[in-house]
C-alpha cells in the first residue's frame, strides 16, 4: 500500500486514536504494525471478528482480558539462566489466572461469538506451574511451606529472637539509669542499646555508632553478641533455601515457556480485537459488505476524524462508472469527501468496522493512490504543479484495475488550458487502465469530459444559493458550479458588472457580437461605476461598424479610462473554461492559422491590441507583444501575459473594429499607477520616479 497516501489520508492518526484503547503493550505493537489488508477473505474475517467482538462489549459484560504486567521481562529472560524473583512470580501467577478466567469466559460465549471465542480455545491454564506459585510465593515473598528445609531454619530464626529479645530486655532494666532512652534499636542488623557517652564503660561491648550531638554511643552488649552471630548465620540459610525454592519455580516456569508465550500472543491479539471494537463502539462503525470489482456505496458516512457535527456521505462509484468528477464551490465540501471516501476505504482493509449506514458496500483495492494537498516544499524547490506531478508520476506507475485515485483540485497550479488538457489526458490513461477514479475540480472542459465520456460521472456538491453556506451534500449525475457570480452579487458587486462576466464566461474574451458591439470605454464605465451603459459603437452580426466611436477626448475625460483594462478585469471568471460545444462551435468560426490565405487582415500580421484566438486553450487574448525573431508574440490572458507562438494564434477582430483610432492602449496594457506616473514624466523630470512592472506584465 502507497506509504504516501498513508498520510495525505492520515492514516496514522486513526492508529493513534485506535491506540489509545489497548491496554497491553502486545496489543499496541498489534496497533503500531496494522496496515491494510489485499485479500478479500482476510479482511471479511477480520471485520467480522470485529463485529463479534463489538456485540459482547454492547451486552455489558465485561470481558477479562490480563495486562501483561511484568510479563515482558519474564519471557525475555525464561532460559538466559536468570532467576525469578518473587515479584517475578506474583506477576506470573497473576498472568496465569488471568488466562484461566478469559478460558472460561470465552467458553461461555461460543455460541455469541463463535470466531473470537476460538482464540481461547489455544490458550494454556498452565495448572501445575499455578498452583507451585500459589503455593510457595505469597504477597512477594517466599511462604514457610515452601520447603521443609526452609520451615526448619524460620523455627529455628524465631527461637533466637525470642532469646535475644528475652536478654535485651533484661540489659535495659540493668542499665536503666545510665541510657539516654528506654528502647532499644538496631545498627547494621545488629541490635545496641543508646547509652549516655560519660557511661559508655560501664557497659561491656561494641560500639557500633554515635549520635550527632556526640552524646550518645550505641553499643552491642557482649552478653548478645553470640545471639547475633547464631542469627546471622541462619538468616544466611534462610536466603540460601529462599533462592532454591525461586530456582526451582524458575525451572518450572521454563518447562512451560512455550505455552506461557501461546498465551501472551493470544492476549495481545484479544487486546488489540477489542480495542477495535471499542474504537468502533466510540465511532458509531458498523460491518459493511466487500467485494473485488470496484464497486462502493457509502451510506451516511462520516470522517473517523471529524469531532464535530458532519453531514453525512452518500457515495457511490463502480456501478456503471468508475471515475467520478465531483464539482462545487469552494469550502464546499470537496475535499471532505474526497478525503472521507480514501480514509474509510483504508480502514474497512484494516479490518476496523467504519462509521457508515448499514448496507453500505466498499471495494478492495491492492493501491489506494492519493493527489491531495498542494505539495509545495521549500527545501526540494517544488511548486504546487511540480508536486502534482510527482503525484501523478506516482500514480501511474502502479494504478491498475485494483487502483482507487483520489486526486484533488485537477489542473491546479498551471496555465489553465494546459492544465485542463493534461488532467483530461490523465483522466484518460486511468480510464484505459480501468482504475477506480474520484478527482475534484473547478474546470468545465473536465465537467464537460466527464458528460461525454462513457464511464465517467459527474457529481456536484450542494449550494444555498441564498444563504451562500454550502450544504455538504453529493449529488451524483450533475455536475456544479463554483458559484463564483451568485457569491459576487450577494457581496455587493454591481448587476452590470456580473452581467458582463456572465457573457465573458460564456461567449469568451471576444465572444461575437456582445464584446464587438461594446467599446473599451463603455465596459469600463460598467466595471468601475457599477452602472449598465449603452454602447457607444454598435456593430451588426458581420462586425461592420454602424455608428461613430467616443472621441479620444471623451475617454480622456472618462475616470473610468484610467484603470485597468475592462475587458481583463474579470480574472476569476475569465478562469472558468467555455463548455466544450462552444469552443468547437467558436473554432469552426475561426482560421486555422495566421498564416493561412484566407484574408487580407491574416496576411498584414498581427500588431498591438489585435484579438487573436488561441484553439488549443478555447479562449481569446489581446496581442500586447510584437512578434519576436523565434515568431513567439505576448498576449495577454485573464490579465496575466504569455507568449505563444504565431502559428497557435488566429486573427479574430482586428484592433481598428475594437479600439478608436486615437486610442491610447496604454490603457489596455499598463496599470493605472504606471501610466500616471509616465505621463507625469512626460512632462518634467522627478526625481526618485521609477515605472516598475512585475515579472510577466
Amino acid at each position: 500500500m502507497n506509504k504516501q497516501a498513508l498520510q495525505r489520508l492520515e492514516y496514522n492518526k486513526v492508529k493513534e486514536e485506535l491506540r489509545s484503547y489497548a491496554i497491553s503493550y502486545l496489543g499496541q505493537r498489534h496497533i503500531e504494525a496494522l496496515v491494510p489488508m489485499t485479500q478479500e477473505k482476510l479482511i471479511r474475517q477480520k471485520l467480522d471478528e470485529t463485529e463479534e467482538a463489538k456485540g459482547l462489549l454492547l451486552t455489558g459484560s465485561s470481558v477479562p482480558i490480563p495486562s501483561l504486567e511484568g510479563m515482558e521481562p519474564i519471557v525475555a529472560l525464561l532460559g538466559t539462566g536468570y532467576v525469578l524473583s518473587e515479584r517475578d512470580c506474583s506477576h506470573l501467577y497473576q498472568f496465569l489466572l488471568s488466562c484461566a478466567q478469559l478460558i472460561r469466559y470465552m467458553a461461555a460465549k461460543t455460541a455469541a461469538a463463535p470466531h473470537v471465542a476460538s482464540y481461547a480455545a489455544s490458550m494454556y491454564t498452565a495448572d501445575p506451574l499455578k498452583s507451585a506459585i500459589e503455593r510457595c510465593i505469597r504477597g512477594g515473598a517466599v511462604l514457610d511451606s515452601a520447603s521443609k528445609e526452609l520451615s526448619r531454619t524460620r523455627k529455628r530464626m524465631r527461637t533466637v529472637e525470642e532469646r535475644l529479645q528475652a536478654k535485651l530486655n533484661g540489659l535495659m532494666n540493668r542499665y536503666s539509669g545510665i541510657l539516654q532512652e528506654n528502647l532499644y534499636s538496631m545498627r547494621g542488623g545488629r541490635y545496641v542499646l543508646p547509652i549516655k557517652k560519660e557511661h559508655r564503660r560501664q557497659v561491656q561491648g561494641a560500639v557500633l555508632d554515635e549520635s550527632g550531638s556526640g552524646q550518645t554511643v550505641y553499643i552491642e552488649p557482649a552478653d548478645i553478641a553470640n545471639l547475633h552471630s547464631e542469627l546471622s548465620a541462619l538468616r544466611a540459610e534462610e536466603a540460601r533455601e529462599e533462592l532454591k525454592v525461586l530456582s526451582e519455580l524458575t525451572e518450572l516456569a521454563e518447562s512451560y515457556a512455550s505455552d506461557i508465550q501461546l498465551n501472551m500472543e493470544t492476549v495481545g491479539a484479544y487486546d488489540f480485537l477489542f480495542a477495535k471494537a471499542k474504537y468502533a463502539i466510540a465511532l458509531g462503525g458498523g460491518n459493511v459488505g466487500l467485494n473485488g470489482e470496484g464497486r462502493m456505496e457509502l451510506r451516511e458516512a462520516r470522517h473517523p476524524l471529524m469531532k464535530g457535527a458532519m453531514v453525512p456521505l452518500d457515495f457511490a462509484v463502480g456501478n456503471g462508472y468508475r471515475s467520478l468528477i465531483i464539482t462545487g464551490p469552494n469550502t464546499g465540501g470537496k475535499t471532505l469527501a474526497l478525503k472521507t471516501v480514501g480514509l474509510l476505504t483504508l480502514m474497512v482493509q484494516s479490518g476496523l468496522l467504519v462509521p457508515v449506514k448499514a448496507g453500505s458496500v466498499f471495494a478492495v483495492f491492492e493501491h489506494i493512490a492519493a493527489d491531495i494537498g498542494d505539495g509545495q516544499s521549500l527545501e526540494h524547490a517544488l511548486s504546487t504543479f511540480s508536486a502534482h506531478i510527482r503525484h501523478v508520476i506516482e500514480i501511474l506507475r502502479i494504478a491498475d484495475r485494483k487502483t482507487l485515485v483520489l486526486i484533488d483540485e485537477m489542473a491546479t497550479g498551471t496555465d489553465p488550458g494546459e492544465g485542463v488538457g493534461l488532467s483530461i489526458a490523465i483522466l484518460e490513461e486511468l480510464l484505459r487502465r480501468q482504475a477506480t477514479v474520484v478527482a475534484t475540480t473547478h474546470y468545465t472542459e473536465i465537467k464537460n469530459f466527464a458528460s461525454a465520456t462513457d464511464g465517467v460521472e459527474n457529481a456536484r456538491m450542494e449550494f444555498d444559493a441564498e444563504t451562500l453556506q454550502p450544504l455538504y451534500r453529493l449529488k451524483i449525475g450533475e455536475a456544479g458550479q463554483s458559484y463564483a457570480f451568485l457569491i459576487a452579487q450577494k457581496l455587493g458587486v454591481s448587476a452590470g458588472l456580473i452581467r458582463r462576466s456572465r457573457e465573458i464566461a460564456e461567449g469568451g474574451l471576444a465572444g461575437g457580437t456582445v464584446f464587438a458591439s461594446a467599446s473599451v470605454a463603455s465596459v469600463a464605465e460598467a466595471h468601475n461605476s457599477g452602472l449598465e451603459t449603452q454602447p457607444a459603437l454598435s456593430r451588426d452580426a458581420s462586425g461592420q461598424g454602424a455608428a461613430q466611436a467616443p472621441a479620444k477626448e471623451e475617454l480622456g475625460r472618462s475616470e473610468l479610462a484610467k484603470t485597468q483594462p475592462p475587458a481583463l478585469a474579470s480574472a476569476e471568471q475569465l478562469a472558468q473554461s467555455r463548455p466544450a460545444a462552444e469552443r468547437r462551435t467558436a473554432r469552426e468560426q475561426q482560421p486555422a492559422s495566421p498564416d493561412s490565405d484566407s484574408g487580407a487582415a491574416v496576411a498584414r500580421g498581427l500588431e498591438l491590441g489585435d484579438s487573436v484566438y488561441i484553439a488549443y486553450l478555447g479562449r481569446t487574448g489581446i496581442v500586447c507583444e510584437l512578434e519576436d525573431s523565434r515568431g513567439n508574440v505576448g498576449v495577454l490572458i485573464q490579465n496575466q501575459k504569455f507568449v505563444i507562438n504565431k502559428k497557435r494564434l488566429a486573427l479574430h477582430i482586428e484592433n481598428t473594429k475594437l479600439y478608436p483610432a486615437d486610442y491610447d492602449l496604454d490603457i489596455v496594457f499598463e496599470s493605472k499607477e504606471n501610466r500616471k506616473k509616465r505621463k507625469l514624466l512626460g512632462r518634467k523630470h522627478v526625481e526618485g520616479l521609477r515605472i516598475e512592472k512585475k515579472p510577466g506584465e
